[in-house]
């Protein structure tokens, strides 16, 4: 009895270890049998305390007072299937007569503390069908990536949703992207994870990044064109505004509008083209859009209106053009000049990071989803790279990209160096690499040399 008593607390201490220090291998040994059991036996009692049980049909209820039985108790969604996850459960659930999808996202808090989970999230699969995403411990706090994700042209997995699932960027859906975040709140870490997952595709990368290249330059094997400071962006932007109209150009000549061709092969965009002809995608990541915009003589003004006005006229009309942008800044509002706001009407992607001003997420999020506002004043200091992701539509995610060292991010893209295409419009712009950053001598061996 004494041996079998020690053994129950060895066994008790190691899963309490094993939750506190690696939540993950908890879930996936135990809390997974525990949970489902746990939804199973509450199930009924939980619908009914959150206001998620109909009434009993009528005919039900006449048939029990006619033959003199117990009136039919109140009837839950139905569960049509129940999937375990490596971060939760995920509950799909066939509404009742008379439920509507909002009831249910309405009680998910209530939900997460009836069922002990850390978060569920819920949305509508179609008409009656809604799906409850449990997630049984906090996959935010050590954001560890699927073994497989489903990354397709131009759409690159960069982070981890709270409810556990993948986020990705894809550009086909949403061309242009606004991210925002203050010094150490993980910004560059998502540019790094978003430029390694692009460096295998067949895209072209041009960037801007106006602090003497710092953050960019180390990836400059995988870049077409590099700007360091505001006059070569200058000149960078307008070289993609006459490669967007030579692409146009060449959509024009290849539209196929006569009578013998069928509708399904007409091109309105580089999509549509033959593979042999159709030019290659180009994303453009500019740094920090603050230093573009700000001026300090008649001069720079002048430039700061051209670089402002190029940027505009590719987010209206590059994406048929696969011209894709990507602006990121510390700081991102109206006191930038004239211009800021049309350009940001044409980002439909708004990701926040940890801001230092209520100004700068409501830029961000105050036009589509004032409760992201909130959400991404809120995000604690020491949460770097933890932010709240948004779209047109409304909807909202907390999000946060898995830990790229820059050294990392360099070995990816030195990897795919040989997929660098050559644009001729960007060719002077080509970053040139010295002899010393193609062949780097470790610090070892130098210091070895000058003793």
């Amino acid at each position: 009895m004494t041996v079998y008593a020690v053994s129950l607390v060895l066994v008790a201490a190691a899963v309490g270890v094993l939750r506190w220090r690696r939540p993950a291998w908890y879930w996936l040994t135990f809390g997974v049998t525990l949970a489902v059991v746990r939804v199973l036996v509450r199930y009924r009692s939980v619908m009914d305390a959150c206001g998620l049980t109909v009434p009993a049909a009528r005919w039900r209820l006449a048939l029990a007072r006619a033959t003199n039985r117990p009136i039919p108790e109140p009837r839950s969604p139905r569960i049509l299937r129940m999937r375990p996850t490596r971060t939760g459960l995920v509950l799909r659930l066939k509404l009742r007569p008379g439920q509507d999808a909002f009831d249910v996202a309405a009680a998910s808090d209530r939900l997460r503390h009836s069922f002990s989970m850390y978060g569920v999230a819920s949305r509508e699969l179609r008409s009656g069908v809604v799906e409850l995403r449990m997630t049984g411990y906090d996959v935010l706090k050590r954001v560890q990536m699927p073994a497989e994700t489903d990354p397709r042209p131009m759409r690159v997995p960069v982070a981890l949703r709270q409810d556990g699932s993948v986020h990705y960027r894809d550009y086909r859906a949403i061309p242009h992207a606004l991210t925002l975040g203050a010094t150490e709140s993980g910004k560059s870490v998502y540019q790094r994870n978003l430029v390694a997952g692009l460096a295998p595709m067949d895209v072209a990368l041009v960037g801007i990044d106006c602090k003497q290249g710092v953050e960019l330059y180390p990836l400059a094997r995988r870049f077409s064109a590099l700007a360091d400071d505001a006059d070569t962006a200058a000149e960078v932007l307008d070289a993609l505004v006459s490669r967007m109209e030579g692409v146009y150009q060449l959509i024009r000549s290849q539209q196929r509008i006569t009578s013998d061709v069928p509708d399904a092969e007409i091109a309105a965009d580089i999509w549509d083209l033959p593979d042999k002809l159709r030019p290659v995608p180009v994303v453009v990541l500019v740094d920090e859009v603050a230093e573009l915009a700000l001026y300090a003589s008649k001069e720079e003004e002048k430039r700061r209106d051209r670089i402002i006005t190029a940027l505009v006229r590719l987010a209206q009309l590059g994406r048929a053009a696969g011209i894709y942008l990507e602006i990121c800044g510390q700081r991102f509002g109206s006191e930038l000049g004239k211009g800021i706001t049309m350009l940001r009407a044409q980002l439909t992607g708004r990701t926040a990071h940890r801001v230092n001003d209520e100004t700068s997420a409501n830029m961000a999020f105050g036009d589509i989803a004032p409760d992201a506002v909130l959400a991404a004043i809120q995000i604690p200091a020491e949460m770097r790279g933890l932010a709240i992701a948004g779209d047109s539509s409304g909807g909202w995610h907390r999000i946060r990209a898995p830990h790229t060292s820059l050294r990392q991010a360099v070995n990816v893209c030195n990897r795919y160096a040989e997929r660098t295409p050559v644009l001729p419009e960007l060719a002077a712009f080509r970053p040139v690499l010295s002899a010393s950053a193609a062949a780097p001598v470790s610090l070892a061996k130098a210091s070895s040399a000058t003793a």
